[in-house]
């Protein structure tokens, strides 16, 4: 059975709609990310963000997928980002269902 935390579901659901950093704790570490898709892989609710900074195991800046059950101490901060970044073909994340994805960056002029 799918479990999701309401209170990360609608911080998330904001974070993406008004295209928010956020703030939170991913497997004991803090970071910083732009949160692009948020939706259902392989039964779990998972959030795919671009993280800025902040502690991981990974190079910095980078692409993580993140298990909603795991993320803890969520903020969304201030701090806005221009949109969806672009993936390189045949790249983009596969979804079982997609809830929400941020909206593509608005163009130069």
């Amino acid at each position: 059975m799918l479990l999701v935390d309401a209170s990360v579901n609608l911080q998330l659901w904001k974070a993406i709609e008004e295209k928010r950093l956020i703030k939170l704790t991913y497997q004991g570490k803090p970071r910083i990310l732009e949160p692009h898709d948020y939706g259902i892989q392989n039964g779990v609710a998972t959030l795919l963000g671009y993280q800025l900074a902040g502690l991981s195991s990974h190079k910095l800046p980078g692409w993580r997928l993140m298990d909603e059950s795991l993320v803890r101490d969520i903020e969304l901060l201030d701090s806005r980002f221009a949109g969806g970044r672009p993936s390189s073909p045949g790249k983009h994340h596969k979804w079982d269902k997609l809830f929400i994805r941020v909206k593509p960056a608005e163009p130069k002029r």
